[in-house]
């Protein structure tokens, strides 16, 4: 085969996207982190579904057109770092190929080589031994057989191939990989990815039944309008949350039924099903976290997802009543505006407190996309918005949106909660735009965060034995100890950081108890009579504290 035209690519990019989504649980369990946001496989298949959604409704002969498409709707649904990277390395390929109606092998091959050179762009600090290297690696690869070979098929071939090796390559590159004895997961997503574009060229059809990437119909206004009829307060369940146990011996034995009737009292909209292997699980609830616990009785949680259904119900209800009447012409901007990233309801209560204008839901495990962000931003009138992503999977994806975007957007690099608040707080709304970005940057560095959170898997990082289901307490994202006692774990972080300390603030999560936060309270106020003590309920997921020290 030595050209490729629309058509095909098309089928190329379904092919690949289908492979990555049937292999997406397998990418999530490479993560090297046993904290509970082992979603690279998840960020990078609903990446490469949005971009597989919009080739599928502009397929077409001309494959530059084909190319813009995939680049946009990648762009759009890209989430987390390994998705925004998936995003800028498509983005770079098809920008080579934009003007082309169809490619030859030589043409190809530099379009590999065009997605690298984007793609480490969008990187501040690009880091060896991940997805950058196995797309470097064969792009190189590409660019030498392109030049005696003429057929696509055989350099389709040569970059799988060299994508292999070099995705075995990447634990001599990151020592992090080495020692927990995996393979770099952003890298076995692309191969993935890769592996589906080969086996189209070839005729190599997928046994399993293909996925549909139709799109899903929007709500009409008169949905919108039915959402009207509740009050967003009336929803006693306000979380929809999903996820998958693979069960495992060991483990509670597993009932059906019983499992059903027990996680029923953790809320409603139940739905259960099993086979041998995994169970799925979808439920309503106020606790997802009390949920994922009860499901680890019975093994390893998979594909984890939380939406607040309060957050999506207002925002239905807005575009209904702002559609329902008429926004004056000459409506002033306001100077500035923020949107703020958070993950718990009284997380977006600080936020909001603080002056967030739009609060955007996510955190670990729940990425929001490029679209989602760029959707809050146009919520806001205002000359200026500052972005907080409070979370370093999510600060691409924010970057991303800003360069996309026609409006003037600046990004605070917060990588945690506390580093959020502390920068909002310094913002000042009589400074300039400039002024008040210096600001609220260098507020950053005047913050340590410690976090506890549970091990969803055994392992060993930086000569710290983990195990499954043990609490660890994280200072600024480092895994310091683990402990299979919360407190005990709560405790020893506060110990190791509050030394010299001013102000503590502590962000409880949904599932502490009022006996246990009470306890530590007087461990602090014992131990450090002189610290500052702040406590806010933030209802976040997965991670029971979150301590602001400065």
């Amino acid at each position: 085969m030595k050209t490729i035209d629309g058509l095909k690519f098309s089928e190329m990019i379904l092919h690949g996207a289908n492979n990555l989504s049937q292999n997406a649980a397998y990418v999530d369990s490479l993560n090297v982190f046993p904290v509970p946001d082992g979603d690279t496989g998840t960020n990078m298949n609903l990446s490469m579904t949005s971009g597989a959604k919009e080739v599928n409704v502009h397929a077409q002969k001309n494959i530059g057109k084909v190319g813009s498409a995939f680049a946009k709707g990648l762009l759009m649904g890209a989430r987390g770092n390994s998705g925004v990277i998936l995003s800028q390395l498509f983005r770079g390929f098809s920008k080579h190929i934009e003007a082309k109606s169809e490619i030859n092998a030589s043409e190809f091959a530099a379009a590999f080589e065009a997605g690298v050179v984007m793609a480490y762009k969008a990187v501040m600090k690009p880091v060896e031994g991940t997805i950058l290297t196995v797309a470097k690696d064969a792009a190189k690869v590409a660019i030498q057989v392109a030049k005696s070979e003429v057929d696509v098929i055989v350099v389709m071939s040569a970059v799988v191939e060299e994508a292999k090796a070099s995705l075995q390559r990447t634990p001599d590159l990151l020592p992090v990989l080495k020692e927990v004895g995996v393979v770099d997961s952003g890298g076995q997503g692309l191969l993935f990815v890769y592996e589906g574009f080969l086996s189209e060229l070839k005729g190599e059809k997928f046994t399993g039944e293909k996925k549909s990437f139709q799109q899903e119909a929007s709500f009409s206004n008169e949905h919108d309008h039915i959402q009207s009829f509740m009050n967003t307060e009336d929803i006693i369940f306000g979380y929809c949350t999903e996820f998958m146990v693979k069960l495992e011996q060991g483990k509670r034995p597993f009932n059906e039924q019983n499992f059903r009737n027990e996680l029923s009292e953790y809320g409603d909209s139940l739905l259960v099903i099993s086979d041998e292997e995994v169970v799925k699980v979808h439920i309503h609830s106020e606790s997802p976290g009390t949920c994922f616990n009860y499901g680890q009785q019975y093994g390893s949680l998979i594909k984890m997802k939380v939406e607040n259904m309060r957050e999506q119900h207002s925002a239905i209800v807005h575009e209904a009543a702002s559609f329902a009447k008429e926004v004056p012409e000459n409506t002033k901007k306001k100077e500035f505006g923020v949107v703020s990233i958070s993950m718990g309801t009284g997380i977006s209560k600080l936020f909001k407190s603080l002056g967030a204008d739009v609060i955007v839901e996510g955190g670990q495990t729940m990425n929001p996309s490029t679209e989602d962000i760029l959707k809050a931003v146009d919520e806001i009138n205002a000359e200026t918005v500052f972005i907080f992503p409070n979370n370093k999977n999510i600060i691409l994806a924010a970057e991303q949106a800003k360069e996309v975007s026609d409006r003037n957007l600046v990004v605070i690099p917060t990588k945690t909660i506390p580093q959020g608040m502390i920068s909002l707080f310094s913002f000042n709304p009589v400074a300039s735009a400039s002024e008040n970005e210096t600001t609220m940057v260098e507020a950053i560095g005047n913050i340590r965060t410690g976090q506890v959170t549970f091990a969803v898997r055994d392992t060993t990082i930086d000569g710290v034995d983990i195990k499954k289901d043990d609490f660890m307490g994280l200072i600024e994202g480092k895994i310091k100890f683990t402990n299979k006692d919360r407190f005990e774990v709560a405790s020893r972080l506060l110990t190791e950081t509050l030394d010299g300390a001013d102000i503590l603030t502590i962000i409880y999560g949904e599932d502490v108890s009022a006996e246990e936060l009470q306890k530590l309270e007087a461990f602090v106020s014992k131990k450090f009579p002189d610290v500052e003590l702040e406590i806010h309920e933030g209802n976040q997921p997965l991670y029971p504290y979150i301590f602001g020290v400065e």
